[in-house]
């Protein structure tokens, strides 16, 4: 007796298996794109320092933008802390408003201003925290976060 294969159902099995795994896959991707699971975005990167403590009132921390990208102020929470001090202004600026190399801008910490070059700048939420007055001798940290991206964009400590 000679025993004959049957394999004419292999093919469309196969086929099948392939147009399941495909559409899932298409499916993963398409949902990717509109669960926007892309990837995360990134603070700008850029050079900032202290360059002095200004502590005549009202008190305050000029710092420099010596290169790198552009910050939006608009996408900027600024940070001035002295010891158990903080004052936090959510957003430094409008959206127009950028910090450029070059530019210096001027935080105070017992006022709601910040100066862009010397200008006011224009924001929509006033500073969280306590004013306080810069100690003589004191350390200053000033830090600037990137709201989009919840990212650190610079750190700088200055002796007052």
């Amino acid at each position: 007796m000679k025993l004959r294969n049957n394999e004419e159902a292999v093919s469309p099995v196969i086929g099948v298996i392939l147009m399941v795994a495909i559409t899932v896959i298409l499916a993963a991707v398409i949902a990717a794109f509109v669960f926007g699971m892309g990837p995360p975005k990134q603070a700008p990167q850029a050079s900032l320092r202290t360059v002095s403590v200004n502590l005549t009132s009202p008190t305050s921390v000029n710092i420099e933008h010596q290169g790198g990208a552009d910050i939006i102020l608009s996408d900027t929470k600024v940070i001035v802390e002295q010891g158990t001090n903080r004052y936090t202004y959510p957003a430094a600026g409008n959206t127009t408003e950028r910090l450029v190399a070059g530019d210096k801008l001027r935080v105070n910490s017992n006022t709601t201003s910040i100066q862009l070059n010397g200008i006011e700048t224009t924001r929509a939420t006033a500073p969280t925290g306590t004013p306080y007055n810069i100690l003589a001798g004191s350390e200053v940290t000033v830090t600037f976060v990137d709201v989009p991206s919840g990212q650190q964009i610079a750190q700088m400590r200055i002796r007052a």
